[in-house]
């Protein structure tokens, strides 16, 4: 079972989250939170696999929630997906930066919604389409770089730069080994040895590192 946490400050929205979580058969919430504050207790206390992070929420936003639940040794395990209702928030942004490892807005279908989870849980990044281009290219006018020095792009094979590229351009590791003609287990390999040198805590880095790497162009409009 995937155990969720779902933070949010308004309760019929929470309400909503949990019930439609708990319809899945492999999905289960194990704690509810109004504030940022309230969902850092909780991801320290139950050690769910992901939290279902609001953006703005009293006390503490989820934002900083994201970034203690993140840093903290305890609950680094856990995977936070973001939602918000804004096709590109400044707050989403920041969220990355704090290691958010997925974001999609509030009106996404919830089988899609579930199926995130599932994406995120396992260990993928997930960026909502309608979220991508214009992140990738807002991060690229910023001066502050994710984890990861640029400069250890320069010890990865070009085996390990073309598989950057692709998760850069957002292909699933299905999809790298087929592009590539190569077993799904190779495709995996070569994301873990690249989330090892380039210091990323997920595949969301891995896309910002492709796009700070210039193996991915940035949409000139967004």
């Amino acid at each position: 079972m995937i155990r969720v946490v779902v933070a949010d400050d308004q309760a019929l929205v929470r309400g909503s989250f949990r019930v439609l979580v708990d319809t899945a058969p492999d999905l289960v919430t194990v704690g509810e939170a109004a504030t940022g504050a309230e969902a850092v207790d909780v991801a320290r206390r139950e050690k769910p696999d992901l939290v279902l992070m609001d953006v703005r929420m009293p006390d503490l936003d989820g934002i900083e929630a994201t970034r203690r639940i993140s840093e903290d040794p305890a609950t680094g395990q856990v995977k936070v997906l973001i939602l918000t209702t804004f096709d590109l928030d400044e707050y989403v942004f920041a969220a990355l930066h704090a290691g958010a490892s997925g974001f999609l807005l509030k009106d996404t279908r919830p089988a899609d919604l579930l199926s995130a989870i599932r994406v995120v849980a396992a260990g993928d990044a997930l960026l909502a389409p309608g979220v991508t281009r214009r992140l990738i290219a807002e991060f690229t006018r910023r001066p502050a770089p994710l984890p990861g020095p640029a400069t250890a792009l320069a010890e990865i094979t070009e085996r390990e730069r073309e598989v950057l590229t692709l998760v850069g351009l957002g292909l699933s590791n299905t999809e790298i080994a087929a592009h590539l003609h190569v077993s799904l287990s190779t495709a995996k390999t070569h994301v873990g040895r690249l989330l090892m040198k380039l210091a990323a805590r997920d595949r969301a880095q891995l896309v910002i590192a492709a796009y700070e790497a210039g193996l991915v162009r940035v949409p000139r409009h967004t």
